[in-house]
């Protein structure tokens, strides 16, 4: 068996996974603020599960990462600052332990889905804050490790602002004083769309990816803004940035936990679970 863990801004999700990579558990917790509390939710939690008996375990972290130290620098909407996360986590898992970027992770699991089709997905995450994977030939691109997508500056109601504090799901509840899930009607979509289009177009340029996937808690309602995202990323085209196909993540919520999956299980992965 696995164990994924996917630290988000907002919430914590633990899976089991068998060796097909098919969950056979799962566990949500909020995430908690301060970075000992969510050490010892962690702990509660994992212990909670009906097996301790891990093949290995990944996980997904909102921020930027130091490889060498194991060590999480930020972490996004998190205010956890230089944390020892590997050694935290290892403490409590007891297994071999992977530790990637969240969104590079979900990158990987809809780059998988996709291999037969796509060699240069470019995959972004519109959850609590906005974060970006790039995933050439099945594997995470490692020029981009130290990326942070949401931090595009673009132009929004006259001045210069970060692309996460006017499209993220964060910037959605504030602007509109309501979740995703909640907002049904087209004319606020498509002022959501726009919003998006805008970072997006930036990133389609420099990195001219052969397919985008969006994903995460807000990507989970693709279908009511790419209709009005699309027809704003073909207005502005032009013959050396063709837009690619831009499509919904397989997986919006769950990416980054079978992503957790992918990634351990190409490291340390057994013929039986």
């Amino acid at each position: 068996m696995y164990l994924a863990i996917d630290i988000g801004g907002t919430k914590t999700l633990l899976a089991v996974l068998n060796n097909d990579g098919v969950i056979t558990e799962r566990v949500r917790f909020e995430t908690p603020k301060k970075y000992d509390d969510f050490k010892r939710a962690l702990a509660a939690n994992v212990g909670n599960l009906s097996t301790d008996n891990f093949v290995a375990c990944g996980v997904g972290v909102p921020g930027r990462l130091d490889p060498k130290r194991r060590v999480g620098i930020a972490m996004g909407n998190l205010p956890w600052l230089n944390v020892p996360i590997y050694e935290d986590v290892k403490r409590v898992v007891s297994c071999p332990l992977v530790i990637e970027n969240d969104a590079r992770l979900g990158g990987l699991s809809e780059a998988m889905m996709l291999k037969h089709k796509y060699n240069r997905v470019l995959f972004v995450t519109i959850s609590t804050g906005i974060g970006l994977g790039l995933i050439i030939n099945q594997t995470i691109d490692p020029g981009l490790a130290d990326s942070e997508g949401g931090q595009v500056l673009v132009e929004h109601a006259g001045k210069m602002e970060h692309w996460e504090e006017v499209a993220s799901g964060e910037a959605i509840v504030r602007r509109f004083g309501k979740r995703a899930h909640d907002i049904e009607d087209k004319a606020t979509w498509k002022h959501i769309a726009h919003d998006i289009g805008l970072g997006l177009s930036d990133l389609i340029s420099v990195i001219q990816p052969e397919v985008v996937v969006i994903g995460g808690s807000v990507g989970s309602y693709f279908d009511r803004f790419k209709e009005p995202l699309l027809e704003m990323l073909h207005r502005y085209e032009l013959p050396i940035t063709k837009i690619p196909p831009v499509l919904a993540a397989a997986r919006p919520e769950d990416a980054v936990l079978y992503g957790c999956y992918d990634l351990a299980k190409s490291l340390y992965g057994k013929t039986s679970s």
